[in-house]
C-alpha cells in the first residue's frame, strides 16, 4: 500500500504482524458480535429484477437501460422494465429503485483487504493534523491501551507545519515505558521510539540494509527513528504475528466494508497462503460475500509454492480467484523510496531505494510467463517503472508465445506514478496494463511538485497521456492507504481536484478522465485486468448479476454533487449483500 504505497510494506508483512497486538480479548469479541450483526444479509434468490433504473451498461451496444433480470446469479435480460417484468419467473424478487442509477459491480482493483480490516480495528492516524495532534493522539492511546507494544498507522505529514517527518524524540516526549511503531499512512515508513530502537539493536553502526534506509541525525549520526522501507523489519519482526481469528477478524471487516462502500469485487494486492486459508475459511460459513482476485506476495516462500504448482483460477470458492504474483521494485514518493532516475528536487543526495534487484523481478516474471501466472509489480519512481518495464520486455522475448499457457499475460504495474515521456509509449507496446489509484494524485498533489521538480511532475498521474497512448488503465484505491471509496475515486478521475475543489497550478488538470472512461476504469478495465472481462465489467445477458446501485447519476450531476452520491444497494450474483437503510 502509495503514496506509493502498499500498506503491507515489508517482506513479513508487517501490518498484519504488528496491528493484532493491540486487539484486547474484551474488544476481539466486541466485533465479533458487531459483525454478526452487520447489514448486508439476505437470503439468496434464485431470481432478481431491478425496474424502474437509469442503468449504464458499459456495453457500447446497449448504453442505457431501465431494467435488468437475473435468474441463478446472471443477467437474463436488460432492457426495458415491462419486458423484464413479463419476463420473470415467479417468485422473482423484485426493486422498483425509482429513478435510482445501476452500474456495472464496481471493482477495486488494487487494495489490502486484511489492511482495510486492522483500519476499522486498531489505533488510526488517518487525518492527524499537526504533530502536535499526533503526541495528544499518542498519548490518550498510552493511556487506554496496556499492550506490550503500541503501534498505529495513518499519519502524513505533508500539510503539517512543518511538513516534516517525526522523530523518536517526539514520541519519546509521550512514551517510554513501551516500544512505539507508528506507519506513514504509505506504509512504506514507520517512525519508532528509542526503546523500540534499543529493543531492536539499531545504532548509529547499524548499516542500512538493502532496499531500505535508517534515517540519521545529520548532526549526531543517531537514528532518528525513521525507518524506510527495508529497515522497517528491523523493528517489526520482534512484533508477535497475529492469531488466525485475529487475522480472520480482519479479513472479515474489510471485506465488509468493502460491500458497504459499493465495491463487488477486491483485486488483492499482496496475500500470503495463510489468508487465503483463512478466506476458504470464511467463504465456506458465509462469513464473507465479497468477490476477491488476489496475487501471492513475492519473492518468498508462498510465491515459490505458488510458482511450482500453478495458477488456480478457483481456490476453495467461485468467488475467490488466486491468479498472480505481487512484487515490489521501489517505495513510495511521499518517503522519499520512490526510484527516480535523477536525484529528488527536495533532496538532492537521494534518488530513492530499489526493493529488489531487477533480475530477481525478470527471473520470476520469466517464470510466470511459462506457468500462466499474471506478475503484479508495484513501481512508483520513473527508474522503478522503466526496471519494471525492461524486466518485463526482457521477459517476453525469453518465452515466445508458443511457449506460454497464457498467450496474452496482462501483467501489470501496480502505481505507474511517474513516468518518463519515452516509457509511456511502452505500457501498450508491451501490453502492461497501468493500475493506478486516482485519489493518489489529489493527495500526493500536496506533496508531489517538491518532491519531482516542475518538469518531472509532467510524467506524474499521467493519466490521459497513458490513454492518448493506447494504455489500459485499470483503478483501484490501496485502501487502507486512501479511504478505499469507489465515489472518492470517479471524483477524482474526472476533477482531479481535492473533496473541497482545490486543485493547485501544477496539477496537471489536462490529464483527467471523461466520465465514460472513469466509469471503465472501476468496471471493464479492471474485469479485463483480471482475466474476466467475458464475465464482468458490463451489464449484458449472460453475464455475472453483479449490480452496484447509486442514490444519483454520478455520469450527469455536476461536479460538485459527486461527493453527495451515497451507496443504496451492492447486489453480488443477483444476490444483495448490502442494502442502505437511510
Amino acid at each position: 500500500m502509495t503514496r506509493g504505497r502498499e500498506c503491507i510494506g515489508s517482506r513479513r508483512r508487517a501490518l498484519s504482524r504488528i496491528v493484532p497486538v493491540m486487539l484486547s480479548r474484551g474488544l476481539l469479541r466486541a466485533c465479533l458480535c458487531l459483525l454478526t450483526l452487520a447489514p448486508g444479509w439476505c437470503l439468496a434468490s434464485e431470481a432478481l429484477i431491478l425496474v424502474n433504473a437509469s442503468i449504464y451498461t458499459g456495453a457500447s451496444s446497449q448504453p442505457r437501460a431501465e431494467a435488468v433480470l437475473a435468474i441463478d446469479g446472471r443477467i437474463a435480460y436488460v432492457g426495458t422494465s415491462a419486458e423484464a417484468l413479463k419476463r420473470a419467473p415467479p417468485g422473482v424478487r423484485k426493486l422498483n429503485l425509482g429513478g435510482l442509477t445501476v452500474l456495472p459491480g464496481l471493482t477495486d482493483s488494487h487494495a489490502h483487504l486484511a489492511g482495510i480490516g486492522w483500519r476499522e480495528l486498531y489505533f488510526d492516524l488517518t487525518g492527524v493534523e499537526s504533530l502536535a495532534a499526533l503526541q495528544r493522539r499518542l498519548r490518550e492511546r498510552a493511556a487506554s491501551d496496556k499492550s506490550a507494544w503500541i503501534v498505529g498507522r495513518g499519519w502524513i505529514e505533508s500539510r503539517w507545519k512543518p511538513a516534516a517527518f517525526p522523530a523518536r524524540q517526539d514520541l519519546d516526549e509521550i512514551v517510554t515505558d513501551r516500544p512505539v511503531i507508528l506507519e506513514r499512512i504509505d506504509g512504506h515508513a514507520i517512525v519508532v521510539n528509542s526503546l523500540a530502537l534499543k529493543i531492536a539493536g539499531v545504532t548509529r553502526d547499524t548499516p542500512n540494509p538493502p532496499g531500505g534506509e535508517i534515517l540519521k541525525d545529520p548532526v549526531t549520526g543517531e537514528p532518528n527513528g525513521m525507518l524506510i522501507d527495508n529497515a522497517r523489519p528491523l523493528v517489526e519482526d520482534l512484533v508477535p504475528p497475529p492469531t488466525d481469528a485475529q487475522t480472520r477478524l480482519a479479513l472479515e471487516t474489510g471485506a465488509n466494508r468493502s460491500l458497504r462502500v459499493g465495491w463487488t469485487q477486491l483485486q488483492y494486492a499482496g496475500t500470503t497462503d495463510t489468508e487465503i486459508r483463512l478466506l476458504c475459511e470464511l467463504y465456506a460459513e458465509r462469513k464473507i460475500t465479497l468477490r476477491i482476485y488476489a496475487a501471492i506476495e513475492g519473492p518468498g516462500p508462498d510465491a515459490e509454492r505458488f510458482l511450482a504448482r500453478g495458477r488456480s483460477e478457483e481456490s476453495c470458492d467461485d468467488r475467490l480467484v488466486v491468479r498472480g504474483i505481487k512484487l515490489y521494485m521501489d517505495g513510495a514518493l511521499g518517503s522519499r523510496g520512490a526510484a527516480l532516475l535523477a536525484p529528488y528536487s527536495d533532496s538532492p543526495q537521494s534518488t530513492g531505494l530499489l526493493r529488489n534487484n531487477p533480475d530477481v523481478i525478470l527471473g520470476l516474471a520469466t517464470e510466470a510467463l511459462k506457468k500462466g501466472i499474471q506478475v503484479e509489480t508495484h513501481a512508483i519512481g520513473d527508474r522503478g517503472n522503466r526496471l519494471v518495464l525492461d524486466a518485463y520486455e526482457k521477459a517476453f522475448a525469453a518465452v515466445p508465445v508458443s511457449e506460454r499457457p497464457v498467450a496474452e499475460p496482462r501483467f501489470r504495474i501496480e502505481h505507474a506514478q511517474v513516468l518518463a515521456p519515452s516509457d509511456i509509449p511502452r505500457f501498450a507496446k508491451l501490453g502492461v496494463i497501468a493500475s493506478m489509484q486516482t485519489s493518489h494524485a489529489i493527495s500526493d498533489m500536496y506533496f508531489a511538485p517538491k518532491r519531482l521538480g516542475p518538469d518531472r511532475i509532467k510524467g506524474a498521474y499521467a493519466w490521459r497521456s497513458l490513454l492518448d497512448a493506447g494504455a489500459i488503465i485499470t483503478g483501484g484505491t490501496d485502501a487502507p492507504v486512501e479511504q478505499g471509496d469507489p465515489i472518492i475515486e470517479f471524483y477524482a478521475a474526472v476533477t482531479r481536484r481535492t473533496l473541497d475543489g482545490f486543485a493547485g497550478p501544477d496539477w496537471g488538470l489536462e490529464q483527467r478522465f471523461t466520465r465514460e472512461e472513469a466509469l471503465r476504469l472501476l468496471t471493464y478495465w479492471p474485469a479485463y485486468a483480471a482475466f474476466q472481462e467475458k464475465e464482468r465489467g458490463t451489464i449484458e445477458a449472460g453475464k455475472l448479476a453483479d449490480f452496484t446501485v447509486l442514490s444519483a447519476d454520478i455520469m450527469q450531476v455536476p461536479d460538485s454533487q459527486i461527493m453527495n452520491t451515497r451507496v443504496v444497494y451492492t447486489i453480488i450474483g443477483g444476490d444483495v449483500v448490502f442494502e442502505s437503510k437511510q
